[in-house]
């Protein structure tokens, strides 16, 4: 029987890198520590706000997170809700929140999730079941290998469509950007020569990595009304207003809308 959680209540630029990820066989001092746990006993663990994950009877606590991480996903949550509510395409859901990713698979807790309207099904109060649409993770210095190699292998397998990696660390400042190919394997997805992400499971949604460097100063109003000038799914008339929107606040610094 499946139970339920008790309630409880930089310097540098962000750069795109699209190499090739080499596994290695460190263990992340993120656990802070660990024991192995049913599935059951996992679930009725108190979790005292922290991200406690559960991966083949391992139970995981991770440190809490630094502030460059949470300004980011401070601004990606904003940003990605404020845009997939207005688009009225699903669902975004920010940790701590539980995605089981397949039957007696892993359990994860990823900054960020989009759940697409299809499988809105499968959400509950407590849980995602199966594979989001869209996971980010924004990596913490303790995290690098969980988030580049453990949680790619597993998001792979089970069939996320997108999956982003934004390392704010310093000097070693990039955003990844991997999507679900024909062959069902993640490949890298490419960022353009001014710096946006097209992403391929939000229809318009564009992201510049300019906000990723600065994410407490990002205008965000300014950065929704770019995005939604552009995106394919609003009335043109609509579109227009927010055209206007972007050289009224940005001062004609945003005039492209490709």
């Amino acid at each position: 029987m499946v139970m339920d959680r008790p309630d409880e209540t930089r310097a540098g630029p962000i750069i795109c890198y699209t190499g090739v990820m080499e596994a290695t066989a460190a263990v992340s001092t993120a656990r802070e520590h660990s024991r192995r746990l049913s599935y059951e006993e996992y679930l009725a663990l108190p979790t005292d706000g922290r991200i406690v994950e559960w991966v083949d009877g391992e139970v995981i606590y991770h440190i809490p997170p630094n502030a460059p991480h949470q300004n980011i996903v401070t601004l990606l949550i904003t940003l990605l809700r404020n845009y997939v509510n207005r688009m009225a395409i699903g669902q975004v859901i920010t940790a701590p929140f539980e995605v089981n990713l397949w039957p007696d698979g892993p359990s994860r807790e990823p900054d960020l999730i989009l759940v697409g309207n299809d499988q809105c099904e499968r959400l509950t109060d407590k849980r995602f079941e199966g594979a989001p649409d869209l996971v980010v993770e924004v990596i913490c210095p303790t995290s690098v290998t969980i988030d580049r190699v453990d949680k790619y292998l597993e998001y792979e397998q089970a069939g996320v469509r997108e999956y982003w990696i934004i390392d704010p660390r310093p000097r070693q400042e990039q955003a990844d950007f991997f999507v679900r190919g024909e062959s069902g394997r993640f490949v890298a997805a490419p960022v353009d020569e001014q710096g946006v992400y097209r992403s391929t499971v939000i229809p318009g949604f564009r992201l510049r990595l300019d906000w990723l460097r600065h994410p407490e100063s990002t205008d965000v109003e300014l950065a929704l009304a770019w995005m939604l000038a552009d995106a394919p799914e609003l009335p043109e008339e609509l579109r227009a207003v927010y055209r206007r929107m972007v050289e009224l606040l940005g001062g004609g610094q945003w005039v492209s809308f490709q």
